[in-house]
């Protein structure tokens, strides 16, 4: 354990504090943070070989689906990394699910030291058992490769080379685009080219955060401010000083919402709940939606002040039908990540998988061609990856392959075809959109679609 390098994530400040106290003796280091926002920054920055991840860090939340969200974050960056997960919420299923997604284990507070101790021992044993050692070099540059922005076709040049126009300037972008286009990774990649690639990247979906906690989540809190502030804690925009905040969703964002964030858009400073002291902020503004914004301005359900603060710069991502072969490059791609990932190597696309992949609409986009391939390489018991092991739904072509759909109308499409799909599992659907649960439901009220689940 002298070489072990540790990384503690949790909004307890005791808590943090006693992890240093058992593991600064006995460790080469020990980074203790708490906010989640910061582990990828802290994560690209050193080699660490295991993560102690708080499973809760929302005020008044203890579900735990904040700490699994990290925990998959960080293996799908690391698959080699070892998390154990840190909870006073003890159930049983939830130990379950997060061991069978990944975690090292799962420890229950308040702990006994010895069992923690065990526990992280045996995780960074079985990390120095790992076939390909960690080397921060090598971390970063798999990162980079796999949150990179792949393709060859005209219109995804035409968006580098407009990302790396507008990455160099601080003026604020708006990234429109279909769900599962890749919004985020457009977002990182003016971040990585820009002057503050090396300061703290914030990620908000803004349809996960509810009208009442806003100010709390996004401009942070005072200790006793309200009944569960038990600990002071800074909001996204503190996370973020010196980088960039990504709110995605924001077409989500409730009118109440909008006019906080206006001001604080426009004063440059935030004021943490229970707190009178402004906080002066340097942030770079990247935001992100699916929604036609003008159209929502028309209709009331968005400030067109606001719309003007956020849209200096607008960039699209366009969707995967209209890439070409970019989809086979894709596919390619993901065959790699996922055959490593699985320990299945060597893994080849047949003509016949490639025409079925490049005649779908893909109405879900790069997200939904990363889990087919996914889940073709997982099932796949030959070399080869044939027509019958890519599992898309023909039907749902017909109905969505239509270029004169509007988005909104291919959006409502793909959500009841995914609720048909899943039976109405509103869990699993909104895992395979790649949305919140309360997107989700934003989402049903607004296209009218409560009834068929």
């Amino acid at each position: 354990m002298k070489q072990a390098k540790l990384i503690a994530i949790d909004d307890n400040k005791g808590v943090l504090r006693a992890l240093e106290i058992l593991f600064k003796p006995i460790c080469q280091k020990i980074t203790c943070i708490s906010s989640p926002d910061q582990i990828e920054s802290h994560l690209l920055k050193e080699n660490y070989d295991v993560v102690l991840l708080d499973m809760n860090f929302k005020a008044g939340v203890n579900s735990g689906n904040e700490g699994l969200y990290w925990m998959r974050r960080i293996l799908r960056q690391y698959p080699a990394m070892k998390v154990i997960l840190i909870t006073a919420y003890g159930e049983v299923d939830l130990a379950v699910q997060s061991i069978k997604e990944g975690a090292f284990d799962f420890i229950l507070k308040p702990w006994k030291n010895d069992d923690l101790l065990t526990k992280v021992k045996a995780a960074y044993n079985y990390r120095l058992k790992s076939k390909q050692p960690i080397s921060k070099e090598s971390e970063k540059k798999k990162s980079i490769k796999n949150n990179a922005i792949i393709g060859k076709s005209g219109i995804l040049v035409d968006l580098i080379s407009l990302v790396k126009k507008v990455a160099v300037t601080d003026a604020s972008v708006l990234i429109t685009g279909e769900n599962g286009t890749g919004k985020e990774l457009v977002a990182r990649e003016l971040h990585r080219l820009s002057s503050r690639a090396d300061k703290p990247f914030i990620t908000v979906d803004m349809g996960a955060i509810t009208e009442t906690l806003f100010e709390s989540e996004m401009f942070g809190h005072k200790k006793g401010a309200f009944t569960d502030a038990h600990e002071d804690r800074i909001g996204k925009f503190e996370a973020a000083h010196g980088g960039t905040l990504f709110l995605d969703e924001i077409g989500n964002l409730p009118l109440v919402s909008q006019a906080k964030l206006l001001t604080a858009l426009q004063n440059k400073t935030i004021t943490r709940v229970g707190d009178h002291s402004p906080i002066q902020l340097d942030i770079r503004l990247i935001c992100a939606t699916n929604a036609n914004l003008n159209s929502l301005v028309k209709s009331g359900g968005f400030r067109e002040d606001l719309l003007y603060r956020i849209n200096t710069i607008s960039v699209e991502a366009p969707p995967l039908r209209k890439r070409g072969d970019d989809i086979i490059e894709l596919a390619k791609h993901f065959i790699l990540h996922y055959g490593n990932r699985y320990g299945k190597d060597a893994f080849k696309l047949t003509s016949k998988a490639q025409s079925k992949m490049m005649n779908y609409a893909w109405p879900g986009n790069i997200r939904e061609l990363r889990h087919v391939i996914e889940k073709a390489v997982i099932l796949s018991e030959t070399k080869c990856i044939g027509e019958e092991d890519v599992h898309i739904l023909q039907n749902d072509n017909l109905a969505l392959n239509d270029e004169s759909m509007t988005i909104e109308e291919m959006e409502r499409r793909m959500i009841i075809n995914a609720i048909k799909r899943l039976d109405g599992n509103l869990s699993l659907v909104s895992e395979e959109l790649g949305i919140s649960r309360p997107t989700l439901y934003n989402k049903l009220k607004k296209y009218d679609l409560s009834k068929t689940c």
